[in-house]
């Protein structure tokens, strides 16, 4: 059976509508503070939304959006910059 045809779980639904969350309220570009409150508080709507989710599972889906959410690289370095030298 090819990938596209399996019936996505519960956590699949509840991650992927994480996932858009965090593309369309722009919380990438928040501080750390603010992304980790509003993790917890979409997490637990998506607690209330999906309510066949275990603690487990709903403790795997704040982790999955925690990752998602840090950069490979972070924003405002770049390569071969020095942030103590000074001209």
């Amino acid at each position: 059976m090819s990938r596209g045809r399996q019936k996505q779980t519960t956590l699949d639904l509840a991650r992927d509508e994480l996932f858009s969350h965090i593309q369309r309220c722009g919380v990438l570009e928040a501080e750390d503070s603010e992304r980790t409150e509003w993790m917890s508080d979409t997490v637990e709507y998506l607690r209330e939304r999906y309510p066949a989710l275990s603690d487990g599972e709903v403790t795997e889906l704040e982790a999955i959006g925690h990752r998602y959410c840090q950069p490979a690289i972070p924003f405002g370095s770049s390569e071969g910059e020095n942030p103590a030298a000074t001209d």
